[in-house]
C-alpha cells in the first residue's frame, strides 16, 4: 500500500507547512515557510486545482511542560495562547489556510493511538533501555560527537544536553533501511531540492538506528495504551497532526475516514532542520503502518539578518509582527519570495528590502500602470477601440505570449524568485517600449492607431503580470485588475477553483477595458527607510 501519491488526481493538490512548536512566539522562519506554502496553494488554485493547505501547531512534550511551569501557567493555557499568535500572524500575512491542526485537539489522541496500534501489531515497537545525551530544546538525543564543548547542543548553543538513562519504547527504523533506499532510488524527486536529497541519502547510507518514541515521568502528552506510564514522544505524536484534521466534521474519528480525500499529501514544506524527521522517520512510520507515502518533501534554507545568524543573545532577531506593522503583507511576501532563491539560505536586510520593493513594485510595475492609464485618458479619452489588433512583430506581444509557460514552470518548481524575474522582465520591457515608441509624439502627429496599439500592449502586459503575481502579492494584483475594469478579487478562494472564465486570462491579448478608467490610484506606495538604516 506504500505507493506514492496514489489517490491524488491532477485536479487535487494538498500540502502542509510544519506543525510549529509552541515553546515560543512565531518567528520569521515560520512566517517564511508559511508564505511560501500559501503562494504554492494560491498558484495551484489559480491553475484550476482543488487545494487543501494545512498548517498548525505541535503542542506536546517536555519543553512545553517546562516552559509553562516557568511562566506559572498550565500547559494547555500556554498552548492556547501561543497557538493563537500563529493564527493571528497568518491573518496578518494574508495566509489562506484550510485547516489548522493542533496536537491537543480532542480527535488527535484517537488517531495517534490507532496509528501506533498498527505499528505495534507489525512488531516494529519494542521496549529497551535508552542512554544518551538529550537536548530538551531539540526534543532529541544527540551523539556525543555532535555536542559542542562542555556538552552544549550545536543548535541551541546556550543549552547543555542532559544525560538520560531510562526505559523507552523504540521504533525499528533500522528494519526499513533497504526499503527506504529503494524508495529514494525509485522516486528521485521525493526529496527536494537536490542538495537536501543528497543530505538524506548520505545519512541513510551511514546506517539507520532505531529511535525512541516514548518518555517516562512526563505528564504532558498522549499515553501509550499498552503501558500508560510511558508518554508518546514527539514523532509518533506530532507527525500524526498532518492526518488528524482530515476527518470531516460529524464523521467517526478513524484513520480510514481521515485518509479518504486529501491524503496522501502532494507536498510537505519544511525547514531543512527537520528534514530527517519528515524524509526518513515519517516515511518509515508510514511504511510500517501500511499507509500511502506523500509525493514530495521540500526542505528550504535558513534565514539570516544582515549576514548574521539571528538569535536573542545577539539581539538581532526579526519580529515578523513588527515587520508587518511597518510594511504591509504584500511587501513582506514579495521580498522573501522574490529576493531569496527558495531552497537556499537567504538574508534579510532592510535597505535591500526597501530597494527591492521600490524598484520592482513602485518604480517599474506601479509607475508603468499609472503612466499608461494616464496616457490612455489623455490621448484616447480613457478607452480603446473594440476591434484593436496587435501586430505579430510587436516586441511586447512576443514576450507576453510565452510568459505564462515560463512562469508556470517556475511556480511548479517552487522557484518564486524566477517567476518574479520572468514577470519583471516583461514589465521592464514595457517601460522601455514606451520610452522608445514615444506615444506622446505619435499623438501630436495624429497617429492614434499606433498610440492605441502601444497602450493596449502595455496595459495587457500589466494585466497578465498582475494575474501571474497574484499568488505572491494578491492585494496589489487585485488593485491592478480592478483598475483595468475587471471585478476580480484574488483573495476570493472560490474565484479560481475550476474557473472556466479565468482560463482565457492566462493568454496575452484578451484585455477588455471599461469605457471609464478614471480609477487610477497608486498600487504601491514608495517605501522609505526608517531611522538607523
Amino acid at each position: 500500500m506504500n505507493s506514492v501519491n496514489n489517490s491524488i488526481t491532477k485536479d487535487t493538490f494538498a500540502l502542509t507547512t510544519p506543525l510549529y512548536y509552541v515553546n515560543g512566539l512565531p518567528h520569521v522562519g515560520s512566517a517564511y515557510t508559511t508564505m511560501a506554502a500559501d503562494a504554492i496553494a494560491r498558484w495551484q488554485r489559480l491553475s484550476g486545482r482543488e487545494v487543501l493547505l494545512l498548517t498548525g501547531t505541535d503542542e506536546h512534550g517536555q519543553k512545553i511542560q517546562r516552559t509553562a511551569e516557568e511562566n506559572g501557567v498550565e500547559p494547555q493555557a500556554h498552548c492556547d495562547r501561543i497557538s493563537a499568535t500563529f493564527q493571528e500572524l497568518w491573518e496578518k500575512l494574508n495566509i489562506q489556510y484550510d485547516l489548522f491542526s493542533r496536537t491537543t485537539a480532542p480527535n488527535h489522541k484517537t488517531i495517534v493511538q490507532e496509528f501506533l496500534g498498527r505499528v505495534w501489531e507489525k512488531g516494529d515497537i519494542y521496549l529497551d533501555q535508552q542512554q544518551g545525551w538529550y537536548c530538551v530544546a531539540c526534543e532529541e538525543f544527540k551523539e556525543e560527537r555532535e555536542l559542542l564543548e562542555d556538552g552544549f547542543c550545536p543548535i541551541h548553543s546556550n543549552r547543555k544536553a542532559e544525560w538520560r538513562d531510562e526505559q523507552n519504547y523504540f521504533f525499528r527504523l533500522s528494519a526499513y533501511q533497504e526499503k527506504l533506499e529503494k524508495f529514494y532510488q525509485e522516486n528521485p524527486d521525493f526529496i527536494q531540492p537536490v542538495s537536501r536529497r543528497n543530505e538524506v541519502l548520505n545519512f541513510v547510507k551511514g546506517g539507520l538506528q532505531d529511535f525512541s518514541i516514548s518518555r517516562v515521568n512526563l505528564d504532558w502528552g498522549i499515553p501509550i495504551p499498552e503501558n500508560p506510564e510511558h508518554t508518546i514522544y514527539v514523532w509518533f505524536d506530532a507527525l500524526l497532526g498532518y492526518i488528524t484534521p482530515l476527518v470531516e466534521a460529524g464523521e467517526e474519528v478513524t484513520l480510514a475516514n481521515a485518509l479518504k480525500k486529501w491524503y496522501p499529501y502532494s507536498l510537505h514544506l519544511i525547514g531543512k532542520d527537520i528534514l530527517r524527521f519528515h524524509a526518513i522517520y515519517w516515511v518509515a512510520m508510514l511504511m510500517s503502518a501500511d499507509l500511502p507515502l506523500p509525493k514530495q518533501v521540500f526542505g528550504h534554507g535558513f534565514l539570516t539578518k544582515d549576514g548574521q545568524k539571528m538569535g536573542k543573545s545577539l539581539g538581532n532577531t526579526l519580529d515578523p509582527v513588527e515587520l508587518l506593522d511597518k510594511y504591509d503583507s504584500d511587501a513582506v511576501r514579495y521580498y522573501f519570495l522574490r529576493a531569496i532563491e527558495f531552497g537556499k539560505d537567504g538574508d534579510f536586510n532592510e535597505t535591500r528590502f526597501v530597494n527591492t520593493l521600490n524598484a520592482d513594485l513602485a518604480n517599474d510595475l506601479g509607475n508603468l500602470l499609472n503612466r499608461s492609464l494616464g496616457m490612455l485618458k489623455k490621448y484616447c479619452k480613457g478607452s480603446l477601440d473594440d476591434d484593436l489588433t496587435i501586430s505579430e512583430d510587436n516586441p511586447i506581444k512576443k514576450i507576453g505570449e510565452t510568459l505564462c509557460d515560463r512562469t508556470s514552470t517556475a511556480y511548479n518548481k517552487y522557484q518564486f524568485h524566477q517567476a518574479c524575474e520572468e514577470i519583471m522582465e516583461l514589465v521592464r520591457a514595457c517601460n522601455k517600449y514606451i520610452d522608445e515608441s514615444a506615444p506622446w509624439t505619435l499623438h501630436k502627429q495624429g497617429e492614434s492607431q499606433k498610440v492605441q496599439e502601444i497602450l493596449y500592449s502595455v496595459l495587457e502586459s500589466v494585466r497578465l503580470s498582475g494575474l501571474l503575481l497574484s499568488p505572491i502579492i494578491p492585494n496589489i494584483s487585485t488593485k491592478i485588475y480592478q483598475q483595468l475594469g475587471f471585478d476580480y478579487d484574488f483573495n476570493n478562494k472560490n474565484l479560481t477553483i475550476h474557473s472556466e472564465a479565468l482560463k482565457d486570462h492566462f493568454k496575452w491579448g484578451i484585455l477588455s477595458l471599461n469605457k471609464d478608467l478614471n480609477r487610477a490610484v497608486p498600487i504601491f506606495a514608495k517605501l522609505e527607510l526608517g531611522e538607523g538604516n
